[in-house]
């Protein structure tokens, strides 16, 4: 509660007919990607609904017993990376990461796998399917805005990034297990996103954390919002001006947390990162 808190971004106005109103609002956008990289979108329409769908498609696949979920497995040695995994290993710090997480392609759509999503629950398909358009639809928005906020035209970024044929989205549901000894244990260790954008629905429990000014700043969760970061892509491409900022994911021993990730990246041969 005190501190530097994460900023909250209305995007109802963001197309407003009403030029002084429709620019508040970008205002707001572009500021938080300045000083933040990383935001709660609220009024993003995206309907509540949709979210509840896909959040209650992800916790029905992790409350699968294992035999049902490990014929989804991934296999990293032999470079199939999308499916479900399990990560139990000892990061830098010496501290456990403690996760489950099933990562899949989603959009666009003549390039994802059906054959690897999960069958169970029946409405994970459609329901992740809807969500990964309208999360598709957002991102141009967000990208016209931060395009306009460099001096450029606004379809420049996402031009940049891959535009509507190539940018790709990428999800990874992360599922937290209760941790009886959370002090020992990261969720995730600190990183930054190598994508353009990151949108992280959560399920109303804490734990991501961001690296700002030089202390760790808790997330407070945000009914209905979405949470956005900007990735090492965009902080790059805007020379620094847009900061992708280092986060991690923290675990908790009276509650669950599942988190779903949306990576929007360029596909790895239209943009090469130095």
């Amino acid at each position: 509660d005190e501190g530097p808190q994460v900023p909250t971004i209305d995007l109802k106005e963001i197309d407003s007919e009403n030029e002084n109103v429709r620019e508040r609002c970008r205002e707001e956008l572009k500021k938080a990607a300045v000083d933040w990289g990383v935001m709660h979108l609220v009024n993003h329409g995206i309907s509540d609904e949709l979210m509840d769908r896909v959040r209650k498609a992800g916790k029905a696949f992790f409350d699968l017993p294992i035999e049902q979920k490990e014929k989804y497995a991934n296999d990293q040695a032999s470079g199939k990376i999308q499916g479900y995994g399990s990560k139990l290993a000892n990061n830098a710090s010496g501290q456990l990461e403690w996760e489950d997480y099933f990562f899949h392609l989603v959009y666009p759509e003549d390039k994802r796998d059906l054959s690897i999503w999960p069958q169970t629950p029946a409405d994970y398909i459609e329901a992740t399917a809807e969500y990964a358009k309208e999360l598709r639809a957002l991102a141009t928005k967000v990208l016209r805005v931060l395009s306009l906020g460099l001096g450029l035209e606004e379809g420049r970024l996402e031009k940049e990034v891959g535009g509507l044929e190539e940018l790709l989205l990428q999800m990874k549901i992360n599922y937290y297990p209760l941790c009886p000894q959370p002090e020992l244990a990261l969720g995730v260790e600190a990183h930054t996103d190598v994508s353009a954008l990151t949108f992280i629905l959560h399920n109303m429990v804490p734990g991501l954390q961001l690296f700002y000014e030089g202390k760790w700043v808790t997330a407070k969760c945000v009914p209905n919002s979405i949470i956005m970061h900007i990735g090492d892509t965009i902080e790059i491409l805007s020379n620094g001006k847009y900061k992708s900022i280092l986060h991690r994911g923290m675990v908790n021993k009276e509650k669950v947390r599942i988190s779903w990730a949306v990576f929007c990246e360029p596909p790895k041969e239209k943009i090469i990162l130095k």
